[in-house]
């Protein structure tokens, strides 16, 4: 127990001298009426004084019921709640037989706690998140042990809905607005929404249809709740943002609810589900329904239309505040509440569908979200928190004071004083300078967040007029010659206009692409090549039109239309990625997007955090999931090459890191799945039975971490499953799960969806080429290697390596590379083998013209150097095995030279041919072409490659 003061006299030391005669009324008043000695030692020594400045609630509720604490722990004034806690207390206190008894049980717990609650607050014993969890946790509980009894009495009448299996159903009570985010304040209404999973009748004497079954049902709670008697309400009721309002079912099925969300849903619905949360009844069935409503609420693109959506909202509470002159109001008003919980989730709408940290219900969190991912400056979140901390203290003191529902400062002077007090303040100027610092903060950060973005500066010329003029269908060459345009952006324009998904947009839709367009020509003539750039975006444009939200992104963002026309004038090829990608766009607008290209650990950080969002249910999300976030690490890596932030061989790393870590998740997924089906396979290898192991090799420029962009991968797949089973209820041979792991795995890398396609698949490389197995066991392989491999086959060996799968499979694969290719060769009978392969080689697949040279395949190109490396490797590897440490040919090179079994000098020049080759082979691929340069271009360096080859291979 608390140890009580000596004497129940109060402490007045930091209460204003103006206000201690009202309070020692107040407390004589509370001794007067008959409380005990020891309450009254307890409450002095836990801060009566501050609590009684602040609050007649307070302090009229003891005067009423001296014995309100007789029923409650007064430890729980001294202590955060405990989970339960409250639930408890609740439970405890509705000992009742009929309705009539609920409704006056109901309130006396709830003013029992609400003093409590308050009590802790004024006293400076809970923090704001304690408080808002305390207010929250009891209108949970009030509402859903008041549902359960009325249930059962209803049940007793009408008997029970019952699903198609025949179970009972339960009403499904979601609470919105502050109850659902767990931040109820202290004299909030309650914002809820009735629903139930399935229609169909009750099974009583009175049998009536499910509808009008929970219709009743939530009328009684409602009267419950909210209807005032003797001892007040528990919580006033707002139904109002039910489907279709006030007009609506009061209650209605989660099919009726999904089919009105899909076709009436509108942005302040997505708004306000957000918040959305199960308080009552089946709250597992009302959670399916909100996953099922996801994508409703967080849209897979970045979704601008929240700007205009809640840029409307905010200017249509703006002029009800300057209507009712509400200019003090700490909720709508100037800098307040609203504008913090406006900013949080405009972010949660644009980002939630794709950043699943924003998926959170309360608006402090998703402010930490905001710094973490660099959404908004750190310094900046942090005001806002603490301006959200100050207001809703303030929000809250406000209705503790009589427990009545206001957002407005006070007038009245003696008002003002308790308000400045209550917050730690010794006078009303000084709470107001802190309160207009803080409103001043918010303000600043939501006028920038939400600002309209401006027209572009005009060039010569102007590009309003130009686009003006082409939507009106007249003849805008001489506007666009003007701005720098050649004669057939005139053409290109009217193309677009006569283009079906512009003809079918809507009034919206239109009005976004006249915001859009001058600043797309704009962006355009500009970037330095404007009619190839302009016919680029164009192309973008009609692709994206059906989707206005795209559209919006463009309006709203300047930035992302300069980055757009970069691209488009750097890297076609990025920009069709992009057209055929429109969440792409996304990219533009994260401030990584011009940072270093991301490493290995990034990439895998960053997959997991995407992937965590995805239900594990749903493969096909998980398959759009992973294409889009390679299709943003392969725009980041390119964007760093075309910055100059990446060398070539760096590229070739990270994309390669890419491709390694979608495959890991990509193994690790189709895995799972196989054995929660079938169990996993197991196999004896004399010692007992164990798990079987599985891994991916990765051959050719993977193998060798010289990936291109859009190259395919080479993989093998082997396991060491013998001869055992799964060990599930449905078991599977070890051959034939291993056989659906192989090809599922290429499915998933390698099939079309919506998002594109991760990667395409060649396995030719595996023992037999096309004729083997997808899949060899690892005794196979081995002998395969030993036994029936080509020279060329051993070749490929340097370059393989391990990127996904067992451990202990994995390094048994290692020590037979290692076995293979340190083997003791016949330099001649090698060199002869080497020559025919790569003439054979340049013979079938060279690409040459007279005019262009073709940097793989062609004489003195890479694939020179590579079986130039090749050779060396395998000539020398049994005396130095050190050498295939290093699967990519720089590494290679330099062992080579290290151990002087080449000329260093001739070693470090045909690495910076391989360098150069690779740089402009990225960048060929970046502007939409092959790996042929003109044929002049690398003379001198090709001629080198040949003479080296002449010298080995004469």
């Amino acid at each position: 127990m608390i140890s009580p003061l000596p004497q129940g006299e109060l402490d007045l030391t930091n209460i204003p001298e103006a206000l201690r005669d009202a309070i020692r009324a107040q407390w004589e008043r509370f001794t007067a009426a008959g409380a005990p000695a020891d309450l009254q030692h307890v409450l002095s020594d836990r801060g009566a004084a501050r609590v009684f400045a602040a609050s007649d609630f307070v302090a009229d509720s003891l005067i009423r019921t001296p014995t309100l604490f007789d029923a409650l722990p007064l430890e729980r004034l001294a202590r955060p709640s405990q989970p339960g806690d409250i639930a408890a207390q609740v439970e405890g206190a509705l000992d009742v037989a009929d309705e009539a008894q609920l409704h006056g049980a109901l309130r006396r717990v709830r003013r029992r706690e609400m003093v409590r609650i308050a009590w802790r607050d004024l006293a400076g014993d809970a923090t704001l998140d304690e408080t808002l969890g305390d207010l929250s946790d009891l209108a949970d509980a009030c509402i859903d042990a008041a549902l359960r009894r009325l249930s059962a009495w209803h049940a007793e009448r009408f008997g029970a809905v019952r699903d198609a299996d025949g179970r009972p159903q339960s009403l499904v009570v979601l609470g919105f607005g502050k109850l659902g985010a767990r931040e109820l304040n202290f004299s909030s209404d309650v914002d809820l929404v009735f629903l139930y999973p399935h229609n169909g009748d009750s099974d009583g004497a009175r049998s009536i249809d499910a509808g009008a079954y929970f219709t009743r049902l939530g009328q009684k709670l409602i009267q419950a709740l909210d209807a005032p008697t003797a001892d007040g309400f528990v919580f006033r009721v707002d139904m109002r943002l039910r489907p279709f309002g006030a007009s609506g079912p009061l209650a209605m099925s989660f099919a009726a609810a999904e089919q009105y969300y899909q076709r009436h849903g509108r942005d302040w619905e997505r708004y306000a589900l957000i918040k959305a949360r199960p308080v009552a009844g089946d709250r597992a069935a009302g959670e399916r329904l909100l996953r099922d409503l996801r994508p409703f609420i967080y849209r897979r693109y970045l979704d601008f239309t929240a700007f205009e959506s809640l840029r409307d909202m905010k200017a249509m509470i703006a002029r009800e505040v300057a209507r009712q002159g509400l200019e003090g109001n700490i909720k709508l008003g100037r800098g307040g509440i609203r504008e913090i919980e406006f900013i949080g989730q405009l972010f949660q709408m644009i980002r939630g569908g794709r950043d699943a940290a924003l998926r959170t219900r309360a608006i402090r969190p998703v402010l930490a979200r905001l710094a973490a991912a660099g959404y908004l400056q750190p310094a900046e979140t942090a005001a806002l928190d603490a301006a959200y901390v100050f207001l809703r203290r303030t929000e809250n003191r406000l209705q503790m004071a009589a427990d009545r529902q206001t957002h407005e400062l006070p007038v009245d002077a003696g008002a003002q004083l308790r308000l400045a007090a209550s917050m730690g303040f010794a006078d009303w100027p000084a709470f107001c300078a802190a309160l207009d610092a803080h409103r001043d903060t918010v303000r600043a950060v939501f006028d920038q967040v939400f600002a309209a973005p401006d027209r572009p500066v005009a060039g010569p010329g102007d590009a309003a007029d130009a686009w003006q003029t082409a939507a009106a269908g007249g003849d805008t060459a001489a506007a666009l010659i003007e701005l720098g345009f050649g004669a057939s952006a005139a053409a290109a324009l009217k193309d677009l206009q006569a283009a079906g998904p512009i003809q079918s947009l809507g009034a919206r839709g239109r009005r976004r692409l006249d915001e859009l367009m001058p600043r797309l020509i704009q962006a355009a003539a500009v970037s330095g090549k404007p009619d190839a750039v302009l016919v680029s975006l164009l192309r973008l444009v009609e692709a994206v039109a059906g989707r206005t939200a795209y559209l919006a992104l463009l309006a709203e963002n300047d930035n992302v239309l300069r980055h757009l026309a970069a691209l488009a004038a750097a890297s076609p090829w990025l920009l069709q990625l992009v057209t055929r990608v429109p969440l792409l766009m996304d990219e533009l607008i994260d401030p990584r997007l011009f940072g270093p290209a991301p490493d290995r650990d990034a990439l895998a950080a960053e997959l997991a955090t995407v992937l965590s969002g995805v239900d594990p249910a749903d493969q096909e999300s998980e398959m759009d999931a992973l294409r889009q976030f390679q299709q943003a690490a392969v725009l980041r890596i390119a964007v760093a090459d075309l910055s100059g932030n990446a060398e070539p061989q760096l590229v070739s790393l990270r994309l390669a890191a890419l491709a390694e870590v979608v495959i890991d998740a990509v193994v690790r997924l189709v895995r799972e799945r196989l054995v929660a089906r079938h169990g996993r396979p197991m196999t004896d290898d004399g010692a007992g039975t164990r798990a079987a192991s599985f891994g991916v090799i990765a051959y050719g420029t993977l193998g060798g971490r010289e990936l291109g962009y859009g190259s395919d991968l080479d993989l093998v797949f082997i396991h060491d499953g013998g001869e055992g089973a799964t060990d599930g209820a449905r078991p599977l041979d070890n051959a034939v799960f291993f056989a659906r792991l192989s090809q599922r795995i290429i499915s998933f890398l390698s099939t079309a969806t919506g998002a594109g396609v991760l990667y395409r698949v060649d396995t030719r490389l595996r023992p037999s080429g096309n004729a083997g197995l997808l899949v060899s066991s690892f005794d196979g392989f081995e002998r395969y290697q030993l036994e029936q491999a080509w020279i060329w086959e051993h070749q490929a060996l340097i370059r393989a390596r391990a990127v996904a799968g067992d451990a202990e499979l994995i390094a048994r694969f290692a020590a037979l590379r290692r076995d293979i290719l340190c083997r003791r060769r016949d330099p001649a009978q090698l060199r002869e083998d080497v020559a025919a392969m790569r003439e054979r080689m340049r013979r079938e697949l060279a690409v040459e013209t007279q005019a262009g040279f073709d940097l793989k395949q062609g004489a003195g190109g890479l694939i020179d150097i590579e079986f130039l490396v090749q050779y060396w490797v395998l000539c020398h590897a049994h005396a130095h095995p050190e050498l295939i440490q290093a699967t990519d040919n720089a590494g290679a090179l330099e062992r080579l030279a290290a151990l002087n079994l080449i000329d260093p000098a001739a070693a470090a020049e045909l690495a910076a041919i391989h360098r150069n080759y690779l740089a402009r082979i990225h960048r060929l691929t970046l502007e939409g072409w092959g790996a042929v340069a003109a044929g002049e271009e690398f003379h001198d360096m090709r001629q080198t490659v040949l003479a080296h080859w002449r010298a080995v291979f004469r």
